[in-house]
């Protein structure tokens, strides 16, 4: 049986079928959750965060556009709550949190790479920007697609090519300086 479009769910769940939600959920939350955990660090706020993303969607489900994908809408949303949760630690003073309590992705699995190259790969990935991180998680963790992201950070397609570029030659410069 074939899969029902994002965008056939998300209209009917703006039409009041509220029920429709739990598919996307199925489809995205384990992203989701994995997009918050690169940003958060932090299992427990990654979680919180996802949950609050879903409320979200169904609190806002009138400000979804037809002409926009369901995953560009929702990342666009996830980005959001997660700058809105960067300014209420920041306000709290718990911004920085301990890089030791940050674990595997829920789906990643060690299976052909030894540890000391997810490790050297960590440790560059942290050295980037907070804008280059996240332009690489939603490219190639979360495999959105540059016209999604150009409408998740409001910026144009060749903009986004560029600081991927620029993005993904920093992280490769400090994760072969490590040698």
């Amino acid at each position: 049986m074939a899969e029902v479009e994002d965008e056939i769910i998300m209209q009917h769940v703006k039409d009041g079928n509220l029920s429709e939600m739990s598919v996307l959920f199925e489809r995205y939350n384990v992203r989701l959750y994995n997009y918050f955990l690169k940003l958060t660090r932090n299992n427990l706020v990654s979680q919180d965060l996802t949950q609050n993303l879903f409320y979200r969607m169904i609190r806002y489900k009138n400000s979804y556009r037809s002409e926009y994908s369901v995953k560009a809408w929702m990342y666009k949303m996830a980005r959001n709550l997660h700058i809105d949760y960067c300014k209420e630690e920041k306000r709290s003073g718990e911004l920085f949190l301990n890089t030791d309590s940050y674990s595997i992705d829920v789906t990643d699995e060690n299976e052909g790479f030894p540890e000391e190259d997810y490790e050297r790969l960590e440790l560059s990935f942290a050295s980037l920007s907070n804008d280059q991180r996240e332009l690489i998680i939603l490219s190639r963790y979360q495999g959105l697609k540059y016209e999604e992201i150009s409408v998740i950070l409001n910026q144009s397609v060749p903009a986004i090519k560029v600081a991927m570029h620029r993005a993904i030659k920093r992280l490769r410069g400090v994760y072969f300086k490590q040698f």
